[in-house]
């Protein structure tokens, strides 16, 4: 079949058009990944891989191992866990699933072929046509657009999920330290009530000590035999959780931990404009504005296609008569009417869909600056009773047992108040270590709510959205 030459310009124009479109529509060489690790490298400094080969996994399995050799500091766990985190690398390849989205929406859609044979004796009837979806081809630039805004929300949400690992490993790292170190001084407790226990049952045995007096020393030795079960426990609870947000096992998880928490700063940061800060740095706030943007041009393409969902176009052939008789060439249309339904059920979905996400994002926004005045006001105040506990309480217990210290000497005092002061000391030392832990932890959750909604308690949710837009479409 001839083309009149006046219609051949203008399918040749399309045709090249659609394999310009087509061609864009490659995979990347990092997956998506790339952007992700710029946003978490500018955000926290550290080393982040996707584990796709073997390669990559011995590279990953070796640094780690190079890590652990040593007492881990807070951005070693930091390390470790956005290295060997499992659940992480599965949340990668919501990135391929993105792309592979992207790419499939920038490729010709393929042909349909039909083919029908009909015979009576020797009359035959045969009709064969090969049809392209036109429409798809048409709405395929607005549709790669919101893949592409589909892919760059499903980066930052993958980079929001590193950070939050990464925060959460934090977290858990300073528990797991001051956890261990008040198990060391609980055991300095028990230490001394067991003696004084001790030296009051053999005092009430020859009669210089009533039984009162020893029932209390002996009340103290069981409570503070009770408080350090309670404290080591706590210690293996914390260092569980950090064992597996790092990924351990094996003999990975004879992994060390510092005596002692970070030294307190000489000062805090001071955040004026810390509302503002939050606002402009909030993964979670560009993804859902990204997100609406998408949406928004999922709405277009609602609207472009209300009345006609499939349109095909193509060459056909059919034959009528004798097998030897030439075919009868011409083209075949195929649509769906816009009979029962004129499509305005699916833009007004569209549209509620698009205003749900608007009005998210605006709750996320007044959320955010909540969050981060909160978050500001905890570091702020846990600084300042952890510098008390430094500065003014810990030297005060110290020269006051230095004081009963002297006076013990002097014999203006007995062994049991020396004891009892010795372990006030030590009690008032474990609340300075607790005191610096929520210090530490609640530098981190000022940190994490700059950059996304604090999620720091119980375990860190690394979940894939992708079920959840499946549904929602």
């Amino acid at each position: 079949m001839q083309w009149p030459a006046d219609r051949v310009a203008p399918r040749l124009a399309a045709i090249s058009a659609a394999l310009a479109l087509a061609g864009c529509a490659t995979f990347s060489p990092d997956g998506g990944f790339g952007e992700v690790e710029r946003i978490a490298k500018d955000r926290g400094g550290n080393e982040l891989r996707w584990v796709r080969t073997d390669a990559d996994r011995q590279a990953s399995e070796t640094r780690v191992a190079e890590i652990l050799a040593r007492p881990l500091s807070t951005e070693d766990a930091v390390q470790v866990a956005l290295l060997n985190n499992r659940g992480l690398q599965a949340r990668f390849h919501d990135l391929g699933i993105s792309e592979s989205d992207l790419v499939q929406a920038g490729r010709l859609p393929n042909p349909h072929f039909s083919m029908m044979r009909a015979r009576l004796g020797d009359e035959y009837k045969i009709e064969q046509a090969l049809t392209l979806n036109v429409l798809a081809l048409v709405t395929m630039p607005l549709a790669l657009e919101v893949e592409k805004h589909r892919l760059a929300r499903t980066q930052r949400e993958v980079a929001m999920d590193v950070l939050k690992l990464a925060g959460e490993t934090r977290v858990t790292y300073y528990s797991a330290v001051a956890a261990e170190e008040s198990a060391r001084y609980m055991r300095k407790v028990m230490e001394a009530a067991e003696a004084s226990a001790e030296l009051a049952r053999r005092m009430a045995q020859i009669g210089n000590w009533s039984k009162l007096n020893q029932a209390r020393e002996h009340s103290f030795y069981a409570d503070a035999t009770l408080q350090l079960a309670k404290a080591e426990n706590n210690a293996t609870v914390s260092r569980e959780q950090l064992t597996r947000l790092m990924g351990l096992w094996g003999s990975q998880i004879a992994f060390r931990l510092p005596e002692r928490l970070p030294e307190l700063p000489k000062e805090a940061t001071d955040l004026p404009s810390v509302e503002s800060a939050a606002l402009d740095m909030r993964l979670d706030l560009n993804a859902a504005k990204l997100e609406t943007e998408a949406l928004a041009r999922n709405l277009g393409l609602a609207k472009a296609t209300r009345f006609i969902n499939v349109l095909e176009f193509g060459p056909a052939r059919v034959l009528e008569g004798q097998k030897s008789d030439p075919y009868k060439k011409g083209y075949e249309v195929s649509l769906e009417l816009p009979i029962f339904d004129w499509g305005s059920s699916k833009v007004a979905k569209a549209e509620a869909i698009y205003m749900q996400a608007v009005e998210r994002t605006a709750e996320m926004a007044v959320n955010a600056r909540s969050e981060v005045r909160e978050a500001y006001k905890g570091y702020r105040v846990s600084f300042d009773i952890a510098r008390h506990y430094r500065d003014e309480i810990v030297p005060l217990r110290k020269r006051i047992a230095d004081e009963n210290l002297l006076r013990y000497n002097g014999m203006l005092i007995g062994i049991f108040e020396l004891l009892a002061d010795a372990r006030s000391q030590i009690a008032s030392v474990n609340s300075s270590v607790e005191a610096t832990r929520d210090f530490w932890i609640a530098s981190a959750n000022l940190a994490m709510a700059l950059i996304g909604k604090p999620s720091l308690s119980g375990g860190v949710a690394i979940s894939s959205p992708r079920a959840m837009e499946a549904g929602a479409h």
